[in-house]
C-alpha cells in the first residue's frame, strides 16, 4: 500500500432531472445558497462537503449519487484500488480549476469517484 491515503469524502454529485427544481431542494436542505450556479452546474459548501447537482447526469450520464474520495495524488490511487481489483470506469482527466477526477467500480459494480484538488 503506497502512502496516497484518502482526504475521505468531501464531494458527492447527484443526476438532477430538473435543475432549477433540484438547487431549490438542495438550497432549502443545506441551508446555503449554490456557491456555484452554472447551467451545467450548480454546487454548494456546506459542513465542510460540496454537494453538487448535475443535470442529466453530467458528461458522465450518472444514473445515481457518487461519492468522491479526495486524495493527493490521483494516479496513485488509482494504480492502487485497481492492483486491489477495482476497474476504471472514468479515467483520470480534468475538469477545471486544477481538479482532476476519476471514477472506478469495485467488484460488485458500485461507483467509487477520487478527486484530486491542487
Amino acid at each position: 500500500m503506497t502512502a496516497s491515503s484518502t482526504e475521505g469524502i468531501k464531494t458527492v454529485l447527484h443526476p438532477v432531472s430538473d435543475l432549477g427544481t433540484a438547487k431549490a431542494v438542495y438550497t432549502a436542505l443545506l441551508g446555503v445558497p449554490p456557491q456555484a450556479d452554472e447551467p451545467y452546474y450548480v454546487g454548494f459548501e456546506a459542513a465542510g462537503q460540496h454537494i453538487g447537482p448535475l443535470p442529466g447526469g453530467g458528461p458522465e450520464g450518472m444514473t445515481s449519487p457518487v461519492a468522491y474520495w479526495h486524495v493527493p495524488d490521483l494516479e496513485a490511487k488509482l494504480a492502487e484500488v485497481t492492483a486491489a481489483g477495482a476497474a476504471v470506469k472514468e479515467p483520470a482527466r480534468h475538469v477545471g480549476g486544477g481538479r482532476q477526477v476519476a471514477t472506478v467500480t469495485d467488484p460488485d459494480g458500485n461507483v467509487l469517484g477520487l478527486l484530486q484538488v491542487p
